[in-house]
């Protein structure tokens, strides 16, 4: 009789298991690589298999403590594994094979390090002796990721694996987030040597800084309480530094607005009266008036990007006073001229400007942010999200709103990819909490959405996962919906089919003067009967009655991946809108702008 996999494993697994100790013995590189990502705690691989790590598989085979899912492309591997730790805040780990293996692991390493999230990717290499001879699946990973990761090694040694990998983390982790790539030749990971972990690393050259400078925040203190215009502007940086309560605190105290970037939302719950949401080419009117004339702007954990001030000119031409609070030093001035640079975790930070603030017993002039407020108020009045509903075609701002409505009550995960059906989720799901908005926003990469979602659910298997997305973007990692049903990893695609790569026939409509050079979607799938066929549920939604009970359906299949073509109006732009070269203040609210 036949065995099947299951039993063909448990049957191999009746041989000595490998388990995380610090005690000695002699090992080969893979079986200390699996010990020492044990030892990291690390309970979820993504990845894909191929000659060059066949080894590593081996020794991954032979212990159950680290579940290894299969992917369906290298991309969707990085990918996954950067949603996990965008969720968890731990650590995410890749593993791909020599070659092609690394080169389609670029796109996810890439996006990885734009928005600075803490990974480990680890590639197969051809053998030592085979390096620089055009060896079968042979490319330079540490040349071509070199640009793309915070740090990354070629490990010649098998005795240097240990403590290589010891690096890779605790550098992944530690000061401002990123990936590290560690590269092992075949005959490394074959090697023997004893094998030791340690507890704790010391880095000479690597000491990032995690104290703010006192003298420094009190200057900040100092004029934070003297401002007649304050705003409170953060980052990403504010999520990966576990510093939400401190800001929710600071804000309490202050009694300031805050806004948040796009990386930076659920930082300031989304439902907060203070928060004056998203600001930037998307952002809102009083978000983006705010920022222009305050007169004390309080940087926390962000960097002042092209899509936030726009062009730099037209920033720099109001004057006011800033304080930069971030982890990298380099991100300080590197736009925008700064008064009062703070390198420092942002969360130590945040609680010493706290400490300070309460010890100098002093308000800020209550008269002077009333009216500011006033203006504030006044600002948002223009109502700049909102939209003209249809009873006819479906509109994607009702879609986005209608699942925040559903969902508000629920720990809910929300991914995205990347285009019109991006800023519409930034724009109307109001998040309360972080961590709970995955997309990717440095690099900008279409494909992400499903693999971020796969990843989140290993994650966080208890909450709902949605993916929004578009009808482009979806069909660049689509076929990891194989492997959402390998792994029962039950997640729900909303996928907002406008028939258009939306946000390039946004930009062709009013840049290009309407010439649609290839952005129509000429050639669909049914997107009903693919999910079908990869053991999924479809549904088509064509009529705006329909969204509410469809996506209401969608929750009710809580074990199953649904696939919700949702045909939403073609025609829709995102609004509000600052055109490329434009100053933040200088916004299109609608097409009667144009």
């Amino acid at each position: 009789m036949d065995m099947s996999a299951a039993e063909i494993k448990r049957a191999a697994l009746a041989q000595p298991q490998i388990s995380p100790s610090h005690a000695t013995a002699e090992l080969n590189g893979s079986e200390i690589l699996v010990r020492c990502l044990q030892a990291e705690g690390v309970r979820h691989l993504w990845g894909y298999p191929g000659g060059a790590v066949l080894y590593i598989y081996d020794a991954l085979y032979k212990q159950e403590s680290i579940q290894h899912v299969l992917v369906r492309h290298e991309q969707a591997a990085v990918h996954a594994a950067d949603g996990f730790a965008r969720a968890s805040g731990e650590v995410g780990v890749a593993l791909v094979t020599s070659g092609p293996g690394v080169t389609n692991a670029v796109t996810g390493i890439a996006t990885a390090y734009m928005d600075s999230i803490p990974m480990v990717i680890i590639t197969g290499q051809v053998p030592t002796p085979a390096i620089g001879l055009d060896a079968f699946q042979e490319c330079d990973t540490v040349g071509i990721t070199r640009p793309i990761v915070k740090h990354n090694f070629l490990v010649k040694d098998v005795r240097d694996l240990a403590l290589t990998l010891k690096k890779a983390f605790h550098i992944a982790r530690t000061g401002r987030p990123g990936p590290v790539v560690v590269d092992i030749p075949k005959d490394v990971s074959l090697a023997k040597t004893t094998f030791s972990y340690p507890d704790r690393i010391e880095m000479r050259s690597y000491n990032p800084v995690k104290k703010g400078h006192s003298g420094q925040i009190r200057k900040a203190v100092q004029l934070l309480l003297q401002a007649k215009r304050p705003y409170i502007y953060t980052g990403g940086g504010v999520i990966l530094g576990e510093a939400t309560a401190e800001l929710r605190q600071l804000v309490d105290m202050l009694g300031f607005p805050c806004t948040n970037t796009l990386m930076g939302l659920g930082a300031m719950p989304g439902t907060d009266p203070r928060f004056l949401g998203m600001l930037g080419m998307h952002g809102t009117y009083e978000a983006n008036m705010t920022m222009q004339h305050c007169d004390v702007l309080l940087a926390v954990g962000a960097r002042f990007d092209d899509r936030v001030i726009g062009n730099p000119k037209h920033f720099g031409s109001v004057e006011r006073k800033i304080i930069h609070v971030d982890i990298d030093p380099s991100s300080i001035s590197k736009r925008v001229r700064v008064d009062i640079p703070i390198v420092g975790d942002v969360k130590d930070v945040l609680q010493e400007l706290i400490a300070q603030l309460k010890e100098a017993q002093a308000k800020p002039d209550a008269n002077a942010v009333n009216a500011w407020w006033s203006q504030i108020n006044e600002w948002r009045g223009r109502d700049c999200l909102a939209f003209k509903g249809s009873d006819e075609v479906i509109k994607p701002q009702m879609v986005v709103d209608t699942l925040w409505q559903l969902t508000r009550d629920r720990d809910t995960y929300i991914t995205s990819d990347v285009g019109q059906h991006q800023m519409w989720a930034a724009q109307y799901y109001k998040f309360d909490q972080p961590r709970r908005w995955i997309n990717s926003g440095g690099l900008g990469t279409m494909g992400v959405g499903l693999p971020y979602a796969m990843g989140i659910k290993l994650a966080k298997p208890e909450a709902d996962v949605f993916c929004i997305t578009g009808e482009g973007s979806i069909q660049m990692c689509i076929q990891e919906l194989s492997t959402c049903f390998q792994y029962k990893t039950p997640v729900k695609i909303v996928s907002l089919n406008n028939r258009y790569l939306g946000m390039v026939r946004q930009w062709q409509q009013l840049d290009y003067g309407g010439r649609y050079s290839h952005s129509y979607m000429d050639a669909l799938p049914d997107f009903v009967k693919l999910a079908e066929a990869y053991g999924h549920v479809g549904i088509l939604v064509e009529k705006p009655s329909d969204v509410e009970p469809a996506l209401k359906e969608a929750m009710r299949l809580k074990d199953r991946t649904v696939f919700l073509d949702i045909r939403t109006d073609p025609t829709e732009n995102v609004w509000p809108m600052v055109k490329a070269g434009k100053g933040i203040s200088e916004m299109l609210l609608g097409s009667e702008d144009l």
